[in-house]
């Protein structure tokens, strides 16, 4: 079976199944004081000191965490402790777990302005200047489009946070490791990170956050002081040690993975087999390809070749029906299109043989 869909998850690196399989023997709580709980504790401060000086951040700032919605609703809500929280910037094509904190924070009376993506899935730099307002307290941003790849401009959308004096908040699930992030050179404030999301465990993840000791924060999980008291409960140390291999050996091996020519074969074998398809979204990440096929029902051809391909769909199913992608529909498409739309993203594993064999499947598919 071919797998697409590494933007859902990133297949588990060897290493970092190696380094959980490792840290799995040591059956200590990394707040214990005798000598196999300091061991843990020490390897979750070496990957705690490992990411953030992969952003330019201190060690200080880095609070383990369950993942990039965990990281993402303690950025979000950070602001309630003393209640200064008015006005928060954001866009329309968040992901949804974004948007759903951001409904609860307007039910507690919080203002959100939602700003609309360019046709290419980014968010300019202008359309965030324009919405500020005396009010605002905060921009928060997603880095790369889970859906389209999209990038946007966070350096730029920082220096305006900066000189205006706003928190920068940045969703950096999609980029991290793929994209070189200096939290000083962008201005941000806060950044999530997903550790599945490049070759590490599910179920940990991070939030940079700057000054972080400084900072009155309302925790989103109360606990016994862990993670300077941002978030309790204990450390998963095998999960952060193999979230630190993943961390050392995904960037490199995703710049030396050859993306772009993948994407290129994709486009190639989709024109000469006379197939009819848009490709959405800016010249972003290329691992990831949201593929429109107007001639062909998604839907089918999905359940028709699930023994064959694992892929993601620009639609999300409801209890009772399909609704087109929210982020599709937003950069212009129409229902018709956003259901004929599915997301294509690359692991490491996937070659130019496994594209044709996809593409020509999709010419059997719509000829049947």
């Amino acid at each position: 079976m071919l797998y697409f869909d590494s933007a859902g998850s990133f297949p588990l690196l060897n290493a970092a199944k190696a380094e959980l399989i490792n840290e799995l023997s040591n059956n200590a709580n990394p707040s214990s004081g005798h000598e196999c709980g300091m061991r843990a504790a020490q390897k979750v401060e070496n990957v705690r000191e490992q990411i953030a000086d992969s952003i330019g951040a201190y060690p200080s700032e880095i609070i383990f965490t369950s993942g990039a919605t965990e990281s993402n609703n303690l950025a979000l809500k950070s602001l309630l402790f003393d209640n200064t929280l008015k006005h928060i910037i954001t866009s329309s094509i968040e992901h949804k777990c974004v948007l759903s904190i951001l409904n609860y924070l307007q039910s507690l009376g919080v203002e959100v302005t939602y700003l609309r993506p360019t046709k290419n899935g980014v968010i300019s730099p202008e359309s965030v200047e324009n919405a500020i307002k005396s009010s605002t307290d905060m921009v928060s941003l997603m880095h790369v489009n889970n859906e389209l790849g999209s990038v946007t401009l966070i350096d730029e959308i920082g220096d305006i946070c900066f000189k205006n004096g706003i928190l920068f908040h940045s969703d950096a699930a999609q980029s991290y490791g793929k994209i070189p992030i200096d939290v000083d050179d962008c201005n941000l404030d806060m950044l999530s990170i997903s550790a599945h999301k490049i070759g590490g465990a599910k179920g940990i993840g991070a939030i940079y956050m700057r000054d972080a000791r400084l900072r009155q924060i309302t925790p989103v999980i109360h606990g016994a002081g862990q993670e300077q008291g941002l978030r309790g409960g204990t450390i998963a140390s095998p999960l952060v040690a193999a979230f630190g291999a993943a961390a050392c050996h995904f960037p490199g091996m995703y710049r030396k993975a050859n993306f772009q020519q993948l994407k290129k074969h994709l486009i190639e074998q989709l024109s000469s087999h006379n197939v009819n398809f848009k490709i959405n979204g800016n010249e972003g990440l290329p691992h990831i390809v949201s593929l429109t096929l107007p001639k062909i029902d998604i839907t089918s051809f999905i359940q028709s070749t699930r023994n064959e391909f694992c892929l993601a769909q620009g639609s999300a199913c409801s209890s009772k029906e399909i609704e087109p992608s929210y982020v599709l529909t937003n950069i212009g498409l129409n229902r018709f299109e956003a259901e004929r739309t599915i997301r294509m993203s690359f692991d490491f594993d996937i070659s130019e043989e496994g594209i044709s064999k996809f593409v020509q499947s999709l010419v059997d598919f719509s000829s049947s």
